[in-house]
């Protein structure tokens, strides 16, 4: 029988040089590792090359974090958006190259005029997924949109936001359920059940449900026993990534006992 795979995000090391990336990378004691297309992470043809070797010496499955500082891909300005999604497309051939598992990337916001375009960022929202859509598709690469935290501006946070999402986009899209952020509107278990069939990556960290804190596993406030079963309940069978920046040993091997 298929199992859920714990893995580990590399989110915990962003803030470090690419270098020390490498380093980590082959010191993890996991099978599962996402990567982060951004900051002093951002991937291109020569660090590909080095991250190939080592994947293929550890034997590690892949996902990749597309670039989020910045990026708005419902941005009402016609020129930022191309330049956004120039960058996106950019890193799906990185996920391609990696034959990542996923490729996770961020919903639009609202901007300072939204108001006086009512519904114009949510079709543009909307336009752009179809279009990073089908970009991955000519490269075999399956994408997914995350659910994004309170307080920020974004398009698409709440269950019934999703819903909408789902209904209007008329495409096949999975999700990728992160449950701190779904802490933060009270709505992990409606997330689950709502969309069990089209989740495919989790990402996991905690909170005290008031700021997206990327807590150790058991140092929010988030029952991950309750998480756990309804997870299992619903027959998820794929990377349960660790978000979190502190506490990232200890988290695993919580992980490792609550989805084994």
């Amino acid at each position: 029988m298929a199992r859920m795979k714990v893995g580990l995000s590399m989110l915990f090391c962003l803030g470090e040089s690419f270098e020390s990336l490498m380093k980590r990378l082959r010191e993890v004691d996991v099978g599962h590792v996402e990567l982060l297309d951004e900051g002093s992470h951002s991937l291109g043809n020569k660090r590909i090359t080095v991250l190939k070797e080592i994947v293929e010496s550890k034997a590690l499955k892949l996902a990749l974090h597309a670039p989020f500082a910045d990026i708005n891909i419902a941005s009402p300005n016609h020129f930022l958006r191309k330049a956004v999604l120039k960058l996106q497309k950019k890193s799906i051939v990185h996920a391609h190259q990696l034959d990542c598992q996923v490729w996770v990337f961020h919903p639009g916001l609202k901007t300072g005029i939204s108001y006086f375009y009512p519904e114009q960022d949510w079709q543009l929202n909307l336009q752009s997924v179809k279009t990073l859509l089908s970009f991955a598709r000519k490269y075999d690469v399956e994408i997914a949109i995350e659910n994004v935290p309170e307080p920020f501006p974004f398009l698409m946070k709440s269950v019934e936001e999703f819903s909408r999402f789902y209904d209007e986009l008329g495409e096949e899209i999975g999700l990728t359920l992160d449950i701190g952020h779904a802490n933060l509107n009270n709505q992990i278990h409606e997330f689950i059940t709502r969309f069990s069939d089209r989740i495919v990556h989790v990402h996991v960290s905690d909170n005290d449900g008031t700021s997206d804190a990327h807590l150790g596993i058991g140092q929010g406030n988030i029952n991950w026993q309750n998480v756990a079963e309804r997870i299992k309940q619903v027959g998820y069978k794929n990377m349960i990534s660790l978000e979190s920046v502190q506490h990232v040993e200890e988290s695993l091997q919580t992980l490792r006992r609550l989805f084994a």
